[in-house]
């Protein structure tokens, strides 16, 4: 009896201690919990109080929306698509109205570009820009005799029906101003040119 006593005795303090040191860990963690929430809440005030002393940045002006002929790159999306519907109605316009003497045929125009490369640009196109697009295209043809077909194919994919679309640009705006005018050419330079002009 003596020794269950003893044994109950030393449990009972064995769980005491425990129970203490249970205690004294929450105690701890509670403070630590604390004190990080405290941390917290200072850092946050002096995160506010940087934002009222910064001054706020102006917003920027909008700008204007460029004319049917300059380039929609600024704006927004929306600006964007709308100068290019403009732009797709003048060029339907364009190919629908009946030819005038002297204009020059999109159809002959583009056919020649997409079979011919840039030396169909020659019929319509920018002699500035027509001339050096044919010596390159040779110079090219000239390379590529000498590579496989089948390697040249996807490149002839792609760069054909763009010298087809080149072409018929160049056989519009012939019809719109009656003389060749230049595609790659720097607009704003064009516009300083005919402003001079006039």
């Amino acid at each position: 009896m003596e020794r269950l006593a003893a044994l109950e005795a030393e449990v009972k303090a064995d769980a005491a201690a425990k129970q203490v040191r249970r205690e004294a860990a929450l105690a701890k963690v509670r403070d630590l919990r604390a004190a990080q929430a405290a941390e917290k809440a200072a850092l946050t005030a002096r995160q506010a109080e940087l934002v009222s002393k910064t001054k706020p940045k102006p917003e920027p002006k909008p700008k204007p929306v460029e004319e049917e002929d300059d380039d929609a790159s600024t704006g927004s999306d929306i600006t964007n698509a709308l100068a290019l519907a403009k732009r797709a109605q003048g060029v339907k316009a364009e190919l629908t109205k009946t030819p005038k003497q002297g204009d020059k045929s999109w159809v002959k125009s583009a056919l020649a570009s997409t079979v011919l490369g840039p030396i169909g640009w020659l019929y319509a196109g920018s002699l500035r820009e027509a001339i050096p697009g044919s010596v390159a295209w040779l110079a090219f043809a000239a390379i590529a005799s000498k590579l496989p077909w089948i390697l040249l194919m996807p490149a002839l994919l792609v760069l054909m029906p763009l010298s087809g679309i080149a072409g018929l640009l160049y056989a519009v705006n012939y019809n719109r101003k009656g003389e060749r005018q230049r595609l790659f050419g720097d607009k704003d330079k064009q516009k300083q040119l005919a402003a001079k002009s006039k």
